[in-house]
């Protein structure tokens, strides 16, 4: 029996940014070391998603508690992992993933797995006294993500009262996270004064962005945004860039083929709404877009990349759901250029940096990304840069659980020293050609 061997697995209820339960899951090793992952929850879900296992009992916490995946893991998955060495991440991943037994980790929960598996990585880096991100991706960890950060949230995120879900930033010139990071603050206040001057009220949607409350149209927020980046003092798609994540699975109906803007009702044909995402493009200082045609819609979003791929970044997430299969898919349809890397999508750490190294083999972006129902772990941060994925998405600059992301970038970058690579706005020339 070494120091690395598992010799206890506690897992507990505890909550999100959201004010709903989760799963947070701790791992003893022989040697002393303690690794915790609390896992995250998604508001705007794909329908190819792992399963986040929940009760559904109405009585208790409108059915989100998660007895069920805490049973699990004290049933099976923590006898079978009990033993085990922690540095045998991909063994112990696979072992629960076999435990399983079915395609969307729905018998176990994801969130049961992917809580031991983010607390035996856990474990392991600190019985080592590695940071995680040295601990998952060797000598080689070095790129201090771009951050991608929320100034307007909107759709899932705010209560559907405007029909696009994020309004983002990107710093493209930046020497550095650090400055990077300031300047997208710098964005952040200005907007407020930017809102508080159209007599918008500054109330706070779920990732931390302003509550676009009264908004006319969809487009009032790339305006507000367009002219809160000026009140700072940059130049609109020079210093700083506008991304947006569209999330229009949300949106979408099937039957017909059509999107639809409830806030301003208005329906949309495949082709027209791909002619309207161009003119934002053509008009707005746009770098990125996320999600510009449904999950369901393989041709729009072919379209979309044959009309955008060249000049700007076209991220899929729910089109992807961090799965292989439908990257690989998305690649054959040449169907965007960029990958949203969500943990909780996957359900394990092996499964996420697979997607991520096939992604990155392949031609495409990724961008890790955090969920809109949040906690204080910074895992992703590390996942980031232990594969030098290059970009980073978390939600705006306020609140904590945001914050506590953001923040652990900025120490690692310090941490790497000399040795840290920061690619800045460098890092988009590799899938558009301006």
């Amino acid at each position: 029996m070494s120091i690395f061997t598992i010799q206890k697995v506690i897992a507990r209820q505890v909550f999100d940014s959201r004010a709903n339960p989760t799963v947070e899951v701790d791992i003893v090793l022989e040697g002393g070391a303690i690794g915790r992952g609390t896992v995250p929850s998604g508001a705007s879900k794909g329908l190819y998603e792992a399963l986040e296992l929940r009760d559904g009992d109405t009585s208790n916490l409108g059915g989100k508690s998660v007895h069920k995946a805490i049973q699990n893991i004290q049933t099976i998955l923590a006898p079978a992992l009990i033993g085990k060495d922690a540095t045998k991440q991909s063994e112990i991943d696979e072992l629960m993933v076999s435990l399983d037994g079915t395609e969307n980790k729905s018998r176990l929960g994801a969130n049961a797995i992917l809580g031991c598996s983010m607390a035996v990585a856990r474990a392991a880096a600190q019985q080592m006294g590695l940071p995680l991100f040295r601990y998952l991706g060797g000598a080689n960890a070095k790129i201090i993500p771009v951050p991608m950060v929320q100034i307007i949230g909107g759709g899932a995120h705010a209560a559907n009262s405007i029909d696009v879900q994020d309004f983002l930033v990107i710093p493209m010139q930046a020497a550095s996270f650090e400055d990077g990071f300031a300047q997208v603050v710098n964005v952040y206040n200005a907007t407020k004064r930017v809102f508080e001057r159209h007599g918008k009220p500054l109330a706070i949607a779920d990732e931390g962005g302003f509550w676009p409350t009264a908004f006319k149209t969809n487009e009032e927020g790339l305006q507000l945004l367009t002219e809160g980046i000026l009140e700072a003092g940059y130049t609109p798609g020079k210093e700083i860039c506008i991304a947006l994540d569209i999330a229009s699975s949300e949106f979408y109906d099937k039957e017909r083929g059509t999107y639809r803007f409830e806030l301003e009702d208005r329906e949309f044909t495949r082709e027209a709404f791909v002619d309207l995402i161009c003119s934002w493009v053509e008009n707005y200082s746009i770098i990125s877009i996320e999600d510009g045609c449904s999950e369901l819609d393989w041709e729009g979003s072919a379209l979309l990349t044959k009309r955008l791929g060249t000049k700007i970044q076209l991220i899929g997430d729910d089109l992807f759901t961090t799965r292989i299969d439908r990257i690989a898919k998305g690649i054959e349809l040449h169907a965007c250029n960029s990958v949203l890397i969500k943990m909780n999508q996957i359900g394990t750490i092996t499964e996420t940096l697979d997607a991520i190294e096939f992604t990155k083999n392949h031609g495409y972006l990724p961008v890790v990304s955090a969920r809109s129902g949040e906690t204080e772990d910074d895992t992703i941060v590390h996942l980031a840069i232990a594969s030098n994925a290059g970009q980073l998405k978390v939600g705006s600059v306020a609140r904590t659980e945001r914050l506590v992301k953001w923040n652990e970038c900025i120490r690692m970058e310090q941490q790497l020293g000399d040795g840290a690579v920061y690619p800045s706005g460098a890092l988009f020339s590799r899938v558009i050609h301006q």
